[in-house]
């Protein structure tokens, strides 16, 4: 029998065991639903020991377990490990949703749920996919590892110190993660890249109350006209960094990453129009999908002082605060980068006014060479099912543990998604296309083969 009719016979099987997974409500970030979670975690682990998976543990962490599982019967082949988390995200605004988020529907030939598309529903498709061939042919051509976690979306603090201590237990050839979307739909893409990350919270202070602007008016520093000023200086007219050293390590675009980004033939136009702009606004020198995959960031999240409410209240505030984050890329360190801008910040700052600084989260750009073995056979298996070569991209987000994985396990990573970039995740109606169900199930059958 062909994986396709096996996978089309077993098809309303396979999309009632994703809905019960899906009803489970694993918001990781919620205190409340950690027991959900955990339940979770059960469910996939007995779903595994059901697909044929061996070794199926349940490793309880500081945080929410992380499940592993193995199949090693291909002695001198590749070992494949999947990645994959199955906790989610928090569901408000819960209004909005048009049928309730842990109540899984399908229309439209979409599976709405929260988790649908991120990352319960393409984890799945590595389950089913694994038990296809040993059902089918008793055997794998590869060997094969799950390291699945329940902190993905609150920053995977269990998963370093696990990934470290289970180096042995997780070596493989290479890792495969189902976490990323096509371009559109029938346009796959594999992600070479994903930006690092570095944040910081700033607060200028001036006097030590907020003053009467008739009494103090244009004789004493205001918060807010300072922190503006300050803000402007962190960038040229041209849309460039100005801080000293920010772009250290950042590598130029070669010529193969220029041709794949030209190659998605995206349309900014378009984009403008979506967006309801006049114009776009970027870097100088490169187009928008080199900005906003290959080249580094500094921007401004939120930025308040002074008065809020209705009306007009004549005060100079005495103090204003900016949130910033940075998206890095090749080589930048985030903690040089964080101590570049404070230099910056503190040398650029209006007489009279002082700061404090905070810092925040920091993560490393994460780089792979299109060139690899493992990615070229990726981008293959996708053209003998979407009938179009996968591209190579690099995504502007960050995903923090891929750049570990890859790190310590010494392994060449493959971003192996089946999204969409309209399918809402982290928003009400997420949702998961099923033709990429169905195409996802038979790509990463392909994949194994061909490794």
């Amino acid at each position: 029998m062909s994986y396709a009719t096996y996978f089309e016979q077993h098809r309303e099987q396979h999309l009632n065991e994703l809905k019960e997974w899906l009803s489970i409500p694993s918001i990781s970030a919620l205190s409340a639903h950690k027991g959900d979670v955990a339940r979770a975690a059960e469910w996939l682990a007995n779903r595994l020991r059901q697909a044929g998976l061996e070794h199926v543990e349940v490793n309880q962490t500081d945080g929410h377990p992380i499940v592993t599982a193995d199949y090693l019967h291909a002695p001198g082949k590749p070992t494949i490990l999947v990645y994959g988390h199955y906790d989610v995200q928090p569901v408000d605004p819960l209004n909005l949703w048009t049928t309730p988020p842990f109540e899984p529907d399908i229309r439209d030939h979409k599976l709405y749920a929260r988790g649908a598309t991120d990352d319960k529903g393409q984890l799945y498709l590595h389950v089913l996919a694994v038990e296809a061939m040993l059902k089918q042919e008793k055997e794998l051509p590869v060997n094969i590892k799950l390291c699945i976690e329940g902190e993905e979306e609150v920053a995977s603090a269990s998963l370093p110190p696990f990934l470290e201590s289970h180096r042995d237990k997780l070596a493989c050839d290479a890792i495969v993660i189902s976490d990323t979307s096509l371009l559109e739909p029938g346009k796959p893409s594999i992600s070479t890249g994903l930006r690092g990350l570095c944040s910081l919270e700033v607060t200028l202070h001036t006097a030590n109350t907020d003053l009467h602007s008739g009494t103090y008016g244009g004789g004493v520093p205001n918060a807010l006209h300072a922190i503006v000023e300050l803000l402007a200086s962190l960038h040229d007219k041209q849309g460039r960094v100005t801080v000293e050293g920010f772009y250290n390590g950042v590598p130029e675009l070669s010529d193969m990453m220029r041709e794949e980004f030209q190659k998605q033939n995206f349309s900014e136009e378009k984009l403008r129009e979506n967006l309801g702009l006049n114009a776009l606004f970027g870097e100088e020198g490169y187009s928008f999908v080199e900005r906003v995959g290959a080249r580094p960031t500094l921007e401004l999240n939120g930025v308040y002082g002074g008065f809020q409410g209705e009306g007009t209240k004549t005060v100079i505030p005495k103090e204003a605060t900016a949130k910033i984050t940075c998206r890095l890329v090749g080589e930048q360190d985030p903690q040089e980068v964080l101590n570049n801008i404070v230099k910056h910040l503190k040398e650029h700052v209006q007489p009279g006014a002082t700061l404090s600084i905070t810092e925040g989260e920091k993560a490393r750009a994460f780089n792979m060479d299109p060139s690899s073995h493992m990615l070229q056979v990726a981008a293959v298996a996708y053209e003998a099912v979407y009938g179009t070569r996968a591209l190579f991209t690099k995504d502007g987000g960050s995903i923090p543990i891929v750049e570990t994985f890859s790190r310590v396990l010494g392994a060449p990573v493959v971003m192996m998604g089946f999204g969409l970039p309209t399918e809402n995740l982290h928003a009400p109606n997420e949702h998961f296309h099923l033709e990429n169900f169905d195409k996802g199930l038979l790509t990463i059958v392909e994949f194994l083969k061909r490794v």
